[in-house]
């Protein structure tokens, strides 16, 4: 089987930890996989069918594609590569839609509210006219501030007061989202990676000292932990909500239960893996050899 890793890295740059781990846990299962990246694609439209060019040679259909969209700015546009790959025909996870969900941090806030799934009490804001109500609404400060769009931890800020609150907000963005802060937290938060519908590892985070943010990428140290059948159940709700094949979501425990505080849909796994000594990217590549098996069962038949 031909498996591909869609790579949204700069081609000037390494691939990541991830990426490479993927492509050798591929190959030492027998399969031929390769890592693409997306800035070496050419989109091609004309009157017969869309098509794609890679590196200047025409793009040899894989039998799946494994997407790691790691992407912070112009996330519609950048797609658009991963829904020609789908318009083709080719099995790919994450899915362009799904993925559009998960980076939109207004659109995942929406779809996990609507089915239920517990989250921060957060409020969306674009006008500055708006903030006295800010405080009323979310019980009190301190609050998160978050940009729609971000990851690794930026665009994230704790705010004590509304003078700094006033302070902070450039009006830069068309909106922000302003989040309670859930205090019983205590910069810590859990990881919980889920692949085709079941849990395959998770973590605690926590974050390092003098930092609120439990990202692996701003210092936090990850370490094993038994999560609760609630905390397994709203993360495998979460990512089925967002229709994602495979996701990270991140959850924390409040003083009246879990919530969830976001839903990746380009999760990095090596930390998980360190601390758990499970193979995440062994999961990510069995369940991508059932996809593109079944997807080409079907095309035979077909």
């Amino acid at each position: 089987m031909k498996i591909g890793i869609l790579s949204y890295r700069s081609s000037s740059t390494k691939a990541t930890k991830e990426e490479l781990e993927l492509k050798k846990v591929a190959r030492e299962k027998g399969h031929v996989a390769r890592i693409f990246r997306a800035s070496k694609f050419q989109l091609i439209f004309d009157s017969k069918s869309p098509w794609l060019l890679y590196d200047g040679k025409p793009f040899e259909n894989y039998d799946v594609v494994i997407t790691r969209p790691s992407i912070l700015n112009n996330v519609d546009l950048h797609v658009s590569l991963i829904q020609q790959m789908e318009m083709m025909g080719i099995p790919l996870f994450n899915r362009a839609q799904a993925i559009l969900a998960a980076k939109n941090k207004i659109k995942t806030m929406q779809i996990l509210d609507h089915y239920g799934i517990p989250i921060p009490k957060t409020v969306v804001i674009r006008r500055k006219d708006d903030l006295g109500e800010v405080a009323k609404l979310i019980g009190g400060f301190p609050v998160i501030v978050k940009q729609p769009v971000g990851s690794f931890g930026a665009g994230v800020t704790i705010i004590e007061s509304m003078r700094a609150l006033k302070s902070f907000l450039l009006w830069d963005q068309p909106m922000y989202l302003i989040q309670e802060f859930v205090k019983y937290s205590k910069g810590k938060d859990i990881r919980i990676f889920v692949v085709n519908g079941k849990i395959v590892g998770s973590m605690m985070r926590k974050a390092k000292k003098g930092e609120f943010r439990s990202n692996i990428e701003l210092g936090a140290i990850g370490r094993p932990v038994e999560i609760t059948e609630e905390e397994a159940s709203i993360a495998l709700r979460s990512v089925q909500a967002l229709d994602l094949t495979y996701g990270g979501v991140d959850v924390i425990r409040g003083v009246n239960g879990p919530v969830v505080l976001e839903v990746n849909s380009n999760p990095g796994f090596k930390e998980l893996e360190k601390a758990t000594g499970v193979s995440i990217a062994g999961a990510i590549v069995d369940y991508a050899i059932e996809y593109g098996t079944r997807h080409r069962q079907a095309a035979a038949r077909a």
